[in-house]
């Protein structure tokens, strides 16, 4: 069934008004038909009303058919709009379609053919505009909700960059902090130290056994506590990028010796073998000999504490590509793979709480792993738990220095320096027999 159109004839000529409307109905169309003679009426009407065409003759008593239809833009009032022309009016006809009109016709061509195709296609015309309009509508709609939504990704970005530089602005202080600290107490615990072996010496006077062995204790216990704070203030310059090498040629066999032969103590006291390998054509290396010292210290140093009861071995050994690697080996308690990728993190323990077995700052592989990397190294750690624990650290033979090493970000488990495989680390007990122990 045809939709029943509602149509406004706007004409102050009667006959004019009757041609259309017995067009129409010749043609076929269902109208609702209203009928006015004057603009101010078809004003009233388009105001309270909605029609789906007006046809409006240019040619009205009050006004023209083009100030009522810039009156009909400025009040808001969208409809379609065929203008009847009569002789002569033809060439108004651009400015009425630019006003707003939707088409126009001729009174003389008024027939109810081409009345009937000019009503549907002013309703169609009209009905894209609408749905362009809407489409336009929803798009600025879009685009504010767009432009809102960056300016609050902007102000986001601002808080973020502004929380960024709060952090780093907190990590410089505790850095500075840590070393401040650090340097400070240094002094005073020096000074413990050094007056603890002055008292041990016998021409200071003897000691009882039980004053010798408190002061022993005071030694010991301050050693252990400049240890630490050297790792805070070693890590401190590390974060901060303030540490450097300082190469030179050294043998590094003879490095590993003094190191193994200071540590040996510490084995003993726990009942532990401490074997050294060493397997070098040319010892010599270009490095930081205190550095490669310390790397080793605190591997050792690990070994030692994790381990209540077997082996340790130390070994050193030629690689192609003018490489060397230090490998620290042990029976010790072991990593699960879980753990793997928290070990080097600073001030982290596989065991976080506060009644943990194990003391230390958790600083120590936080510190060879940044120092590793400054020297263009490379980590492999091999571990399972209950078994053991291999450490190789593969240092050029000759470091290159680089601007800025001491920024190097920590070893993750995706990075080309690091490699974690889940395996048994160690040598059969005849390999290990194999190692030569140092007397």
């Amino acid at each position: 069934m045809e939709e029943t159109l509602k149509i406004l004839v706007v004409d102050d000529d009667e006959v004019d008004r009757i041609a259309i409307c017995s067009a129409l109905s010749i043609a076929g169309v269902q109208i609702e038909l209203s009928e006015v003679g004057c603009g101010n009426d078809a004003l009233s009407l388009l105001s309270i009303n909605t029609y789906d065409c007006v046809f409006l003759d240019y040619r009205l008593p009050d006004q023209d058919a083009l100030t009522l239809i810039q009156q009909l833009g400025s009040s808001k009032i969208k409809v379609p709009l065929v203008v009847l022309t009569g002789q002569g009016d033809e060439q108004i006809t651009l400015q009425l379609l630019k006003a707003g009109a939707t088409d126009y016709l001729s009174k003389s061509r008024i027939s109810p053919e081409t009345l009937s195709q000019v009503l549907r296609s002013a309703i169609r015309i009209y009905r894209a505009e609408i749905q362009a309009d809407l489409a336009n509508q929803q798009l600025r709609e879009s685009n504010e909700q767009l432009i809102y939504k960056n300016q609050e990704l902007e102000r986001q970005q601002q808080q973020i960059q502004m929380q960024n530089f709060k952090l780093l602005e907190a990590s410089r202080l505790k850095s500075l902090f840590l070393a401040t600290i650090s340097h400070e107490l240094r002094t005073p615990m020096n000074a413990i130290i050094g007056f603890s072996q002055i008292l041990l010496r016998p021409k200071f006077g003897q000691l009882t056994r039980q004053q010798a062995d408190m002061v022993e204790r005071i030694l010991n216990n301050g050693k252990h506590l400049l240890m630490l704070l050297n790792e805070v203030l070693d890590f401190s310059k590390l974060e901060g990028g303030g540490l450097d090498l300082k190469p030179e040629r050294f043998d590094v066999s003879k490095v590993i010796n003094i190191v193994v032969s200071e540590m040996r103590s510490l084995a003993e006291a726990k009942n532990l073998l401490l074997l050294v390998q060493t397997d070098l054509q040319n010892p010599l290396v270009f490095n930081d000999p205190l550095r490669v010292k310390q790397i080793l210290i605190n591997l050792l140093s690990n070994a030692i504490k994790f381990t209540e009861s077997g082996e340790i071995w130390v070994e050193v050994k030629e690689l192609p590509g003018n490489r060397v690697v230090i490998i620290v080996q042990d029976t010790g308690i072991g990593i699960a793979s879980k753990d793997f990728k928290h070990i080097f993190e600073a001030f982290r323990q596989v065991d976080q709480t506060i009644t943990r077995k194990y003391p230390g700052t958790g600083l120590g592989l936080a510190i060879i792993d940044s120092l590793v990397r400054m020297m263009g190294g490379k980590i492999f750690l091999e571990s399972k738990l209950g078994v053991g624990s291999m450490f190789k650290i593969e240092l050029p033979r000759k470091i290159t220095l680089r601007t800025g090493a001491g920024n190097a970000p920590s070893s993750q488990l995706d990075n080309d320096d690091f490699f974690c495989p889940v395996q048994n680390p160690h040598q059969s007990s005849s390999q290990s027999r194999k190692a030569n122990r140092i007397s």
